[in-house]
């Protein structure tokens, strides 16, 4: 099975809905998930969402209908990102 890979980002103030900042298959999808580890960005397992996520266009925002699964991986993300707060 080829690996795919989809890279979001949100900012609150700036943005609706969170953004499609990379997503790829195969090569592709191994130098974004290559590139998050090294920067110790969290990553999430979902094939489900990722193959919504994979055929939206770089810098689109997400559709209404993956706000509530998307949601749950900022949640997901924010609880590994204060875990590591208190651990510096």
């Amino acid at each position: 099975m080829m690996k795919k890979a989809v890279a979001l980002s949100y900012n609150e103030e700036i943005n609706y809905a969170p953004r499609v900042t990379a997503s790829g298959k195969g090569y592709v999808a191994e130098k974004i998930i290559k590139k998050a580890k090294e920067n110790n960005v969290p990553l999430y397992k979902d094939d489900n969402l990722t193959n919504n996520l994979i055929n939206l266009d770089l810098g689109s925002e997400i559709p209404r209908e993956l706000f509530e699964i998307v949601a749950k991986v900022l949640v997901f993300v924010e609880n590994i990102d204060q875990k590591k707060g208190e651990k510096e």
